[in-house]
């Protein structure tokens, strides 16, 4: 109940009444004059019942299982709120101008969202995209449909004008402010491009500055995404993210209204996996198969042990990459699997670099924690599998160095090589060499440092001057220490090869 709330937040829904903490299993309508059904779980909408009408209606929506109970308030909400208190339900009020079916509406969008986010098949809910471009924007949004009503809004700590209160309330814009911006041509230029349109600040209307976009799909207009600037100046890059949230905003629109198509999520996985053909993801999204692509992949540095927290991230997550990758390619497509995010950017023509270095930053200014990978171009749609393969590889190495935010397989492929190599002789007890175990076991018999004294030697290639400023120890104590690791181990090493197998089993002896 308490995360319905906040989903749906000020000024719709006050709580007056009852504990917050109930499972909401769903959103039902409670009308006196109907015969009395069953709302096990859910959330009562108390239609056309005042006073004493509303008290026995709050009491028999609790006997019929509801956690919940609606009403619009009157001069007896004191006594409504003593029937739920006695009955044990919670009691929220509406305003007196919002409409049943509205509300009903907006609940069933915020439950079946949440629904989608845990269940993993789709993280496609506006509610989440419009607090994602609020993040990274620094406003508060509104999105609307072609016809101008309010689809989805984000929550906000900063204080909304008149204009945002009211587009709530009434699910759609107020028709005076409406005319004037049909008066300005701002709605000509939502509609006719994919530019951002900035709408000055008129404070005797008690408007402040806003950015909008339209939604495109090709030459259909599918609606307005609205930022709000609060207390602070939008941020630096809110117009680029902004024309992203619309790309992936025409995306979720064109799946509402043709919900039995694959899922793109669905798709992106299945290519990332190599379980679904290029051709067939290509031909659904309107991708060219032959064209090359680049995968960023992005993981969370620490994972949630929470399970709910964690979904909820990843879902955060998620929209914050699409939000990005979609600004720096329209045909960008982003998909999960397990705990990292990809993002798939077909026909990349400039450096992706400074596209991840902007989802880090994003991501750590929404307070997630991620590093970034990227993978080489492939040729084609169909060897994605490899890039991501690569992408993986480089995030598998940045894990053991937690200061780093972004690499290439290129900034990493001799530690990727040498971490797979060392990977196959742990694998394979058969490939150990025993002078090296020797000199182990003669360590921690003798509380020796042949070990690390031989390992630093190699790693400077010979240089005994160097490898002992580094060990803090004067060199010819280190050549005592590489004559005596020679004899223990009965080493051989002025044989290049020889030594090369020594220097890779002291390498995964220490990691």
């Amino acid at each position: 109940m308490r995360q319905l709330l906040l989903a749906v937040g000020e000024p719709l829904l006050e709580p007056v009444a009852g504990s917050l903490d109930a499972r909401v299993r769903g959103v039902g309508i409670f009308d006196p004059d109907d015969d009395l059904g069953s709302y096990p779980g859910e959330v009562v909408l108390v239609v056309g019942a005042r006073g004493r009408e509303a008290v026995r209606s709050v009491r028999a929506a609790a006997r019929a299982g509801a956690v919940a109970a609606v009403v619009k308030p009157d001069s007896r909400l004191d006594d409504v709120r003593a029937a739920a208190e006695d009955s044990g339900i919670a009691l929220l009020t509406v305003g007196p101008n919002m409409r049943w079916d509205q509300l009903q509406t907006l609940l069933r969008e915020v439950l079946d969202a949440a629904a989608a986010a845990t269940s993993d098949t789709d993280g496609g809910d506006l509610f989440a995209l419009a607090q994602t471009v609020a993040v990274l924007t620094g406003g508060s949004v509104t999105i609307e449909d072609a016809g101008n009503r309010v689809l989805a809004y984000s929550r906000s700590d900063d204080e909304i004008d008149e204009l945002r209160r009211l587009s709530i309330l009434g699910w759609e814009g107020p028709e005076q402010y409406l005319s004037l911006l049909r008066e300005w041509g701002v709605y000509q230029r939502l509609r006719s491009s994919e530019e951002v349109v900035r709408v000055e600040e008129r404070p005797e209307l008690g408007i402040r500055r806003r950015l909008a976009v339209g939604i495109r799909a090709g030459t259909q207009h599918l609606g307005t995404i609205w930022v709000q600037e609060g207390a602070q100046p939008f941020a630096e890059r809110a117009e680029s993210a902004l024309l992203g949230a619309a790309r992936l905003a025409a995306v979720r629109l064109l799946r509402r209204r043709s919900p039995s198509v694959r899922p793109r999520e669905d798709l992106v996985a299945g290519l990332l996996e190599g379980r679904i053909s290029a051709d067939l993801v290509a031909g659904q999204l309107g991708l060219d198969p032959a064209a090359p692509a680049v995968v960023l992949a992005v993981a969370p540095r620490e994972v949630e042990r929470d399970r709910p927290a964690h979904e909820l991230h990843q879902l955060e997550a998620t929209n914050i990459v699409s939000v990005h990758a979609t600004s720096f390619r329209r045909t960008a497509l982003v998909g999960t699997l397990g705990s990292r995010v990809y993002a798939v950017l077909p026909e990349v023509r400039t450096s992706p670099v400074p596209l991840g270095r902007q989802v880090v930053a994003a991501l750590h200014r929404a307070g997630l924690r991620a590093q970034a990978g990227l993978g080489s171009a492939v040729p084609t749609l169909a060897e994605v599998v490899t890039s991501r393969s690569e992408a993986d590889r480089v995030l598998d190495a940045m894990a053991r160095t937690p200061d780093r935010d972004l690499a290439t397989i290129a900034d990493l492929r001799g530690e990727i090589l040498l971490d797979e190599t060392l990977t196959l002789i742990e694998a394979n007890p058969q490939l150990r060499d025993p002078a090296v175990a020797a000199l182990v076991a003669h360590d921690a018999d003798h509380g020796t440092e042949l070990v690390p004294s031989l390992l630093a030697y190699l790693d400077a290639l010979g240089d005994v001057r160097a490898a002992a400023n580094g060990l803090h120890i004067h060199p010819n104590t280190l050549r005592h220490r590489i004559r005596r690791a020679v004899a223990v181990g009965g080493l051989h090493l002025d044989d290049p090869r020889e030594r090369l197998f020594c220097h890779l089993q002291l390498l995964l002896v220490t990691r």
